[in-house]
């Protein structure tokens, strides 16, 4: 066998005996399309928008809102990569118990695991500021594009949270759409950075983890403490932990299996065992 081959069996064996919880990241999406933060070499691509950015000033949100309607069609057209499809598979195998994701971009909900715990949100939703409504984000799309009629995609290449950069001039002259509701200040229905994750849903996670046997990473590098901490916690009670990623993560140290594949491939063959 080789060191893959090796990998590669002793995750096959924890999925054998089922009870896997998976934490997926960025890097689960990168075959659908949707670019990761960080390269394999762990370092950010680009300082993604804060959550104190956002809600300092209007000039923050228009350049937030015009770049996202920019990258819109993108993240929408999105399809599930063989990745998510195989972790689908699994669940549905009962070999996986749980799935938590890193992602906002819906994949999981669409490759078939519909109870996929998105720990920061979806980028399908909004939700106000002001009255706490939340809605489709297909309505606030066709709203955005009736202020801005004449609003072309001058952008470049899409960032992970679905934004692309654009001329300063075309956000400037970009108009925001108001809550319907209320005329509140409307947010993506996702954790920026600088943003905490609701408790429930933290202690949701938690919980699954305690529940399953073992904890199983796939293409995320741990850089950020929301995904770390349960990586931590499952080997502090002792539960395995396996990590299917390109590169180096924050969790190598606790991981009891290591494996740098495409998760793709290595995913649509760990499925194929069931």
């Amino acid at each position: 066998m080789t060191a893959h081959e090796d990998g590669l069996a002793a995750v096959a064996r924890l999925l054998d005996g089922g009870g896997v919880v998976v934490l997926s990241g960025a890097g689960l999406s990168t075959e659908s399309g949707i670019p990761d933060y960080r390269g394999p070499d762990g370092v950010r691509r680009r300082a993604p928008m804060t959550y104190q950015e956002f809600v300092a000033g209007e000039p923050a949100r228009r350049r937030y809102w015009a770049r996202s309607h920019a990258g819109r069609g993108v993240i929408a057209g999105a399809r599930p990569n063989a990745g998510h499809l195989a972790v689908a598979r699994l669940r549905a195998a009962g070999r996986v118990s749980a799935v938590i994701t890193q992602n906002v971009d819906g994949l999981h909900r669409a490759a078939g695991t519909p109870d996929a715990v998105e720990l920061h949100g979806g980028l399908d939703r909004v939700v106000c500021l002001d009255c706490g409504a939340r809605s489709p984000r297909a309505a606030l799309d066709a709203r955005l594009a009736a202020l801005n009629p004449a609003f072309r995609d001058a952008g470049s290449r899409i960032n992970p949270d679905g934004d692309v950069e654009l001329p300063d001039a075309l956000v400037e002259s970009f108009a925001v759409a108001p809550c319907a509701d209320c005329g509140g200040v409307l947010k993506p229905d996702v954790v920026f950075f600088g943003e905490s994750v609701p408790k429930p849903r933290v202690e949701l996670c938690y919980r699954l983890v305690d529940e399953g046997r073992s904890l199983l990473v796939l293409g995320s590098s741990l850089a950020v403490m929301s995904g770390l901490r349960f990586v931590r916690h499952a080997a502090k009670t002792g539960k395995p932990v396996a990590i299917v990623t390109r590169g180096t993560t924050r969790g190598d140290e606790l991981a009891t299996v290591r494996l740098d594949r495409p998760l793709g491939e290595t995913l649509t063959a760990l499925a194929a065992t069931a």
